[in-house]
Order: structure tokens, then C-alpha cells, then sequence
């Protein structure tokens, strides 16, 4: 039975939260609570998928890896939407890998439990489209961003697409996992990301980064997280970001 607690949790996920009250009840009534650590492996590149992942506090990068073994993220994922959108797409795997960038806490679903909730139709069906749809867009971003702009845009972007989907300023994360993502010489990071102290907008403890001056970085980022952003607002009826109409949802949220 999906307890009261896991009802409220369920909130945190976006998707889950703009469905009416009787899909939400029978969805959420196919989901498992589940913890994700850090630097967990949600599937390789050309894994059978067997579940979709709905974040609450956790976010997933999706990263592509070169055979030789080089990565760069092409795509973030947290309590904004899900993973495994390859079940109710027509497919059963994804061409890149999706690992765990910050620990916590998620709802899992069993793939024919997807795939059978999909093909109903009704605010679930339209969430996953139009989520997918703004993701391809942050993937196709990143793409542009990653060619186009400097290592610190990179950052700032990245900075800003992590927070949005945290409750807390802390992202614990190294110089070395973030150069991992971007695929940028770790030099380039440290650089970027002391530039960045200096003007007192972030700060920068030992694994962790705390942002502390939000409007600042959103000044100094690309124009490519405005698109992204944008791109939300429009499909999903939301801005993603923590400054401006911060998740503002397609339909209420449901009553517990």
C-alpha cells in the first residue's frame, strides 16, 4: 500500500504532481521508494531497460561515453521529470549512460507498468511527451553550449541546472566529476570555478559547492539555460528556475 508519507514524496517528482487526483492514485499506486547513491549506474549504453525512475531529491546525468572511454554529459535529470523515456517512446534502451549525480531519494516503475499507464492516454501521457520533448531540448543546448561557449558559461550552466533541482545551495560534487561531465580538462574547471568564488558567487569546500549568490550566476550564464528554462515554461506550464516562477504547474497539485 502506498502510504501517506510516499504520497507526499511523490509531490516532490513534477511530473507526478501536475496529475489529476485519480492518476496520480492509480499511478502512484505502481510505484517503489527507492534510495540512489552517489555514482549509482541506472543503465549502460544499449541496456535492456526494465523500470523508469522518477526523482525526488536525486538527479541523474545522462552522459554519452566515446570508446575510449571519455564522457560528456548531454543531459541532467531530477525531480523535473524521469528516466528511461526510451520504454513509452517505442524502445527498450538508450544510446548513453545515466549514473547518479547526487544521491537521493526516487520512485521506481516497472517498465509494462509504463508502457500500460502510457497507452491510457490522460495527463500522464501528455506530462511524459512534453517532458520529453523539453528534454531534447536541453540535450540538443548542452550540444550548442559544450561547442559554443566558455568553459565558465559551461559552469554557470551547469551550476544552474543542478540547483533547480535541489532544496539546498550544497551541490556535493568534485572538480574532477564536473570536468567529467562537461568533458573539459579539469584545469579548466578549477579556473572557472575560482573565478566564480572571487566574485562571490560561489563558494567552493572541500567536494562541495555552495552557491551563494543565485541572481549572480544567472547573470553570468549563456543564453542557453534561458532557453532550456524557457522551453519548460512553455511545454510544461512551469520555469524551472529557483528565481523566476519557480514550478509553477500545468494543473494543482493533488490534495493529500
Amino acid at each position: 500500500m502506498f502510504i501517506a508519507a510516499n504520497l507526499n514524496n511523490a509531490l516532490k517528482n513534477h511530473l507526478l504532481a501536475a496529475l489529476p487526483a485519480d492518476e496520480f492514485t492509480r499511478v502512484t499506486s505502481k510505484l517503489k521508494p527507492i534510495f540512489l547513491k552517489l555514482g549509482k549506474v541506472l543503465y549502460e549504453s544499449g541496456d535492456e531497460l526494465d523500470c523508469a525512475y522518477f526523482p525526488t531529491t536525486a538527479i541523474t546525468s545522462l552522459l554519452y561515453v566515446m570508446q575510449d572511454g571519455a564522457t560528456a554529459e548531454i543531459g541532467v535529470i531530477g525531480n523535473d521529470g524521469l528516466s528511461g523515456h526510451a520504454l513509452f517512446l517505442g524502445g527498450d534502451s538508450m544510446p548513453n549512460r545515466a549514473i547518479i549525480q547526487s544521491a537521493g531519494a526516487a520512485f521506481r516503475m516497472e517498465a509494462n507498468d509504463l508502457r500500460a499507464e502510457f497507452v491510457l492516454g490522460g495527463m500522464f501521457q501528455k506530462m511524459l511527451l512534453r517532458y520529453t520533448q523539453a528534454l531534447m531540448t536541453q540535450i540538443s543546448q548542452t550540444a550548442v553550449c559544450n561547442r559554443l561557449h566558455a568553459v565558465e558559461q559551461q559552469l554557470c550552466r551547469w551550476l544552474l541546472l543542478s540547483h533547480d533541482r535541489l532544496d539546498s545551495d550544497k551541490l556535493v560534487m568534485t572538480h574532477d566529476l564536473i570536468s567529467n561531465m562537461l568533458g573539459v580538462r579539469r584545469e579548466g574547471i578549477t579556473l572557472a570555478a575560482r573565478s566564480l568564488a572571487r566574485r562571490k558567487l560561489i563558494k567552493n569546500v572541500r567536494g562541495t559547492i555552495m552557491i551563494i549568490d543565485r541572481q549572480g550566476l544567472e547573470e553570468a550564464v549563456c543564453e542557453c539555460y534561458e532557453v532550456v528554462n524557457n522551453e519548460y515554461n512553455q511545454l510544461l506550464g512551469r520555469s524551472i528556475s529557483r528565481t523566476f516562477g519557480k514550478y509553477k504547474h500545468l494543473t494543482n497539485y493533488f490534495a493529500v
